[in-house]
């Protein structure tokens, strides 16, 4: 090994690092909240203390929700910032090291077994929380490279940029913003969970609304009325049946994995009184994006199978489906990327044994880096499996390991003077 690749490895402050990442996971950053707003600040403030040329700006929302190819939003949001910084050099930063600071809310507090979601509480080598492995230790790794650069006084060639942003789990806003903003790269890594893979693509997902019709009446004369929630049942089978056909002759990317574009309804309400037939349903979900597929033409071909329910009721009481909320379109890293070479070297030269490629059956701020004309892929600490649960942690070992690959990756794409 190179000896200023040895230095920025010694460089790296493990203990520091992992204090960092129980710090942020203790800010309850959820979507759209103050707290995000907080730890983008936090965040900004660690990267000029890193030396880096720090952008801090606050999103014109009302802009940025009127241009085209906006993502889409899902939760209540009154301010936003974005936060990228950028070693010293010349020209477009060769290497960007992006993640986002915004978590899911925690879902039942039972849940988490008695421990609070934001304590960070560190048993063995696993630090447990909410946003620990989704995405908190993939940010804390992209500022520990940084800082590992700067505590052994090695100067970068071409600049790195790290990007901070917002509101990836809602459409990628942030994401959005920061390309708009002009901050671009030659290439990207985003420090998303992967599990000691490398994630080269990923499937879409579309937020939909669904309304089912029925007529109200007395719950004695059930008969008389037509239950919005009974309407529904045919329309959940035909999404069943849909998502089955989607779903075969399935990439090789995503060997292993036989429902990579899930169609899921996660909210039904329905009813305002017990003993009333209830005259309307909605329910909301998402609808899975298969690779190199047009938004559109997903749209379409799900309209389709709603519109085309054989029943009556239906037939004369058509189901409105709308398209709120986030809408991420799939993505990949274009075929023979160099990116996905170096990855897997630096990755091999901290472990041995190159990583495996493999694609993710959810939406991320990849394709829109990738669209931006940013090529990029997902390598980063943690099991995408605890990502949105009570139970949600990452190895310690997986944060050590990805700081490592990610400070030679730097090291070897910006060169050093």
């Amino acid at each position: 090994m190179h000896d200023v690749e040895a230095r920025v490895l010694n460089a790296i402050d493990d203990a520091e690092t992992v204090e960092l990442l129980a710090e942020t996971v203790r800010v309850p950053s959820v979507t759209g909240t103050d707290a995000e707003s907080d730890l983008q600040h936090r965040f900004a403030r660690l990267l000029t203390e890193a030396d880096l040329d720090v952008d801090v700006w606050k999103l014109d929302l009302d802009t940025l929700r009127a241009s085209e190819g906006f993502p889409g939003t899902e939760a209540e949001r009154v301010e936003g910032y974005g936060v990228v910084g950028v070693t010293p050099g010349e020209g477009e930063p060769v290497l960007v090291l992006q993640g986002h600071v915004d978590v899911v809310p925690t879902g039942d507090l039972a849940k988490w077994q008695g421990s609070d979601p934001f304590a960070a509480r560190i048993t063995g080598d696993t630090l447990h929380g909410r946003g620990a492995c989704d995405m908190k230790a993939g940010l804390v790794a992209n500022l520990a490279v940084v800082r590992a650069l700067r505590r052994a006084g090695v100067r970068l060639v071409r600049p790195l940029a790290v990007h901070c942003v917002v509101s990836e789990e809602d459409g990628g806003l942030g994401a959005f913003a920061t390309l708009a903003r002009g901050h671009s790269g030659e290439a990207a890594v985003i420090t998303e969970p992967t599990s000691g893979t490398v994630i080269t693509a990923n499937a879409g997902a579309l937020t939909f609304r669904l309304e089912v019709a029925g007529m109200a009446a007395h719950g004695a004369t059930r008969a008389e009325g037509v239950s919005a929630i009974e309407m529904f049942w045919p329309v959940f089978e035909t999404l069943r049946r849909l998502e089955a056909s989607r779903n075969r002759d399935l990439p090789a990317l995503f060997d292993g994995n036989a429902l990579p574009y899930p169609i899921e309804i996660g909210t039904v309400r329905s009813g305002d009184w017990a003993s009333t037939v209830p005259d309307l349903l909605v329910a909301e979900g998402r609808l899975g994006v298969r690779l190199d597929e047009d938004p559109a033409e997903a749209r379409a071909a799900f309209e389709e199978a709603v519109d085309g329910i054989a029943h009556p009721w239906l037939r004369a009481h058509p189901v409105a489906v709308t398209w709120p909320g986030g809408q991420f379109a799939s993505g990949r890293l274009p075929a023979a990327h160099p990116l996905l070479g170096e990855v897997n070297a630096a990755v091999a030269a901290v472990r041995g044994g190159v990583p495996a490629e493999t694609a993710a059956p959810y939406g991320s701020d990849l394709r829109l880096y990738n669209g931006g004309g940013i090529p990029a892929l997902h390598y980063g600490p943690g099991d995408v499996r605890f990502a949105h649960a009570p139970r949600e942690q990452v190895a310690l070992g997986e944060l050590r390991e990805v700081t490592r690959a990610l400070a030679l990756l730097a090291v070897r794409r910006c060169g050093v003077r």
